[in-house]
């Protein structure tokens, strides 16, 4: 079972705030170091000192770190033309040494496009089926060879196609909940298919849809990583937890039934009933990114198990 972090840098985060925590990712074995794609905090949170953009994030991470994968749950394909977003995937993979993946949605936060300005539309699952086509058509082109591309919302006509990702292909992650548009995305264009805060039974309903998708595509159902993504309160004893929960604003009853809290012993209990149902890769939402300690006792207690 892979452990990667993620964070939600939209709550309130600096740069040297994220290089820190991804820093320790690294340190302590984790697997990769993952962010969200937004620009409002959500909820109660101040999002102090602002937001910082996704991919110039990881582009600083690529430069000053040196094992782990780097990657967005998810890109907001409303944030950026797939051509573009294209080319900044492929330079920051390149930056990285290969070691970058792309999670890519439709987006849905409406409240922070108008905050800043951004495109709502309506078709936004249209919008994110042509650019996973084109993304991937890119990447895909051979070198000397042109790509276009003639959709209802982008046409391409003889792009060069560069450049290209360090293994002529960056990892594409598509997750949700949708029970037949998602799954047949991803069974066509992902490498890794990942539902979100979701329980045991959903997520074993849902990887098998996408599973039964693979293979109605042509594909063989293992040929996709299934993974999970949940928030972590890990303690040593009752009060750590509490403690814990309450610095995201949590209650630790809610924290035990939605996601991975409690001691490292239940943890590791209920790491393994998501991987009883298919998932060989955890997303760990850390919400207190200032809690170095938290990750060191899951990488001590929790992960040390799961090896």
């Amino acid at each position: 079972m892979d452990l990667r972090i993620f964070t939600e840098p939209q709550q309130g985060a600096s740069y040297d705030t994220l290089l820190t925590v991804a820093k320790a990712t690294e340190d302590l074995g984790f697997d990769a170091f993952f962010r969200s794609d937004h620009y409002l905090a959500m909820g109660s949170a101040d999002g102090l000192p602002g937001p910082t953009d996704a991919w110039i994030t990881l582009a600083g991470l690529a430069r000053e770190t040196k094992r782990i994968r780097l990657g967005t749950l998810m890109t907001a394909g409303t944030f950026r033309l797939p051509g573009v977003l294209a080319i900044q995937v492929a330079q920051v993979d390149q930056m990285s040494g290969g070691r970058v993946e792309l999670g890519l949605g439709a987006g849905w936060f409406e409240e922070e496009h108008r905050a800043y300005g951004i495109p709502f539309p309506k078709e936004k699952f249209a919008r994110l089926e042509e650019q996973l086509a084109i993304v991937t058509g890119l990447w895909d082109t051979e070198t000397g060879k042109t790509f276009s591309y003639e959709g209802r919302h982008y046409q391409l006509a003889d792009s060069p196609a560069l450049p290209k990702p360090v293994r002529g292909k960056v990892p594409v992650l598509i997750g949700g909940h949708g029970a037949t548009r998602t799954p047949r995305l991803a069974a066509r264009y992902a490498d890794e298919f990942n539902i979100p805060f979701a329980s045991i039974e959903d997520s074993e309903r849902q990887f098998g849809r996408v599973r039964a998708a693979a293979e109605a595509a042509g594909r063989g159902a293992d040929d996709l990583v299934y993974s999970n993504a949940l928030v972590v309160c890990v303690g040593k004893d009752d009060a750590e937890v509490a403690r814990r929960a309450a610095a995201i604003g949590r209650e630790v009853e809610e924290l035990k039934a939605n996601g991975l809290a409690g001691s490292p012993d239940e943890v590791v209990d209920k790491i393994g009933r998501y991987g009883a149902i298919g998932a060989s890769r955890i997303y760990l939402q850390v919400l207190d990114l200032g809690d170095l300690e938290h990750l060191e006792l899951i990488s001590a207690q929790v992960q040390s198990q799961l090896s």
